[in-house]
């Protein structure tokens, strides 16, 4: 098994005022050369947009994007004539393919929104783009994981599907209890944030937003030493 640990302050950071954004990864003006990724997961922000604020019409190509709201609603438009709100409990996914734009935009005048914003990359190049949304039902991650996206051709119960082998889950587990993690191949890896708890894996001890990747390995053990929220990244490392 081969890990890699990424404490919650060693992210790149952005402050512009309305929008407060921590990196995992490389990500507009943070460049870490020994963070470009971990496998087919190329961002993971952690944002947090002001009231009344919010990011303009941007354009994406070849990406699956996946949107997780933590806190606050985010209200969401594109190119596709797509005009929705994103809320807690709700993952959007869009495939960005041959070429699509849109806005994210917090309507509220005194809540702030946080969310998570992934991109990880396509098995194809160029396909048409699309839009997905859904509401989970979060009773369903009581002490064990719920899956909220899976692959296009493996999709899993009530998962939104991406292209791209990938899994993508959430659990919130109680203390005093280990969970094992079980990966779907081989030739996969799991990165593994903590959105809030603290938890303990390969001997490593991980607090609120602190990241472990794991690879070469098909389970993981974690033991839960305070209530935890976790998030599961799978994708292939190749």
């Amino acid at each position: 098994m081969k890990t890699i640990y990424h404490k919650a302050n060693s992210r790149g950071k952005a402050d512009h005022g309305w929008l407060k954004s921590y990196h995992s990864f490389s990500f507009a003006n943070y460049y870490e050369p020994s963070r470009m990724g971990f496998g087919q997961l190329r961002v993971l922000n952690d944002d947090i947009v002001q009231p009344k604020m919010g990011f303009g019409t941007h354009p994406h190509q070849n990406m699956e994007i996946i949107s997780i709201p933590l806190s606050g609603a985010l209200s969401h438009k594109d190119s596709m004539d797509n005009k929705r709100a994103i809320t807690v409990g709700e993952v959007q996914v869009m495939s960005a393919g041959t070429g699509l734009q849109h806005s994210e935009f917090n309507d509220s005048k005194t809540d702030e929104v946080n969310f998570l914003q992934l991109w990880i990359l396509p098995q194809e190049m160029g396909v048409t783009p699309r839009y997905e949304q859904k509401q989970f039902d979060q009773s369903k991650r009581e002490n064990q994981f719920q899956t909220l996206v899976a692959p296009k051709n493996n999709k899993i119960d009530e998962a939104l599907w991406i292209h791209q082998d990938a899994y993508i889950s959430i659990g919130n587990f109680e203390a005093a209890q280990t969970v094992d993690f079980s990966l779907n191949s081989t030739q996969h890896g799991v990165y593994i944030f903590l959105l809030e708890g603290e938890i303990v894996i390969d001997n490593h001890t991980l607090s609120t937003r602190d990241a472990i990747g794991i690879w070469e390995t098909q389970q993981v053990e974690i033991s839960i030493k305070e209530n935890s929220k976790i998030l599961t990244i799978e994708v292939p490392m190749n």
